[in-house]
């Protein structure tokens, strides 16, 4: 090999491969993950979700079966969490109620992002008169205490005679109607700087039509603020299903819940001397809104630029 081939080659580069830049969802991702509360709260709900849907599959009781010789059982081995008042076996019941309760906490919430982001989107979006009237709007609801109205709703329910497999549903309507409103806002104040920035002048120039501007590029860009919103709704919404249910004005048997298993043990001797009765639908209220936001905290943070280090 001639001493020019040789200089050649060594001052040959190679030319550097390039670096991929990390989209803001997979830090966000690693952030979250780093979290280890958080990445706790998520395994905790998802076994929520996997026992409560797929745990009445492997009972070998009946949410219907009514055995009196059995009532009032402490826990053993037929019956790990004992039994109530009327034989039924408290694991089956608890399971089943969290269907209840985790599916009312969802749709109401998926119905407050419905409502709220796209109320604020609009409002944001049109300005004016548009946006005044949207807020009023949304001022008026936040004057109005939800926990009554709820309780009125309840009643009147109760006095309509409403089948209880249906009050479900108006449940989760009103607990979703009476909770858009800091969505909204919170959506609004994101449009508001998101209509002036470059890309929008951009769909101006294009002559796109608003609605396609609202749901295709402005939306879209609010999602880290509705998923940590939404996170947290659904906390709230379990809450407020377990304390309507509690009070009898929500989800009534013989369809179970969180809420009136509680209510259930409504005397001291129940309270004292069966806590079996109270303690693990209690327990599952406790430990799936604590997870639920201790998840809401951790997207705040992980989704938030201003937390990078």
């Amino acid at each position: 090999m001639s001493l020019e081939a040789t200089s050649v080659d060594m001052n040959t580069q190679v030319p550097a491969k390039p670096v991929k830049a990390d989209s803001p969802w997979r830090i966000a991702v690693r952030r979250f993950i780093r979290n280890k509360l958080a990445f706790a709260g998520l395994i905790i709900v998802i076994l929520m979700f996997l026992i409560c849907f797929l745990g009445p599959l492997f009972s070998p009781y009946n949410l219907y079966d009514y055995k009196l010789t059995d009532k009032n059982l402490a826990p053993n081995a037929a019956h790990w969490f004992g039994t109530d008042k009327l034989g039924r076996d408290i694991l089956l019941r608890t399971m089943l109620s969290g269907r209840i309760s985790l599916t009312v906490g969802l749709v109401a919430t998926i119905i407050t992002v419905l409502v709220g982001a796209t109320l604020g989107a609009v409002a944001g979006f049109y300005r004016g008169f548009v946006d005044t009237f949207i807020m009023r709007i949304a001022d008026i609801f936040s004057s109005i205490p939800s926990v009554p109205i709820l309780i009125i709703f309840g009643t009147v329910l109760s006095d309509l005679k409403v089948d209880p497999a249906n009050r479900i549903y108006f449940l989760m309507l009103s607990i979703g109607i009476l909770s858009w409103m800091g969505l909204a806002r919170l959506v609004r104040g994101q449009i508001l700087t998101l209509r002036e920035q470059e890309f929008m002048v951009a769909t101006d120039a294009l002559g796109l039509k608003d609605n396609r501007k609202i749901f295709r590029h402005l939306l879209p860009n609010t999602i880290p603020i509705i998923i940590v919103s939404a996170t947290l709704s659904v906390a709230g919404a379990i809450l407020a299903e377990s304390a309507l249910s509690f009070l009898g004005i929500g989800v009534i048997p013989p369809t179970p819940s969180w809420g009136n298993m509680i209510s259930a043990a409504n005397n001291l001797i129940d309270f004292r001397k069966r806590p079996w009765l109270w303690i693990p639908p209690g327990m599952c209220i406790l430990i799936t809104v604590t997870a639920v936001n201790l998840i809401g905290d951790a997207l705040r943070d992980a989704l938030d630029p201003k937390m990078k280090k």
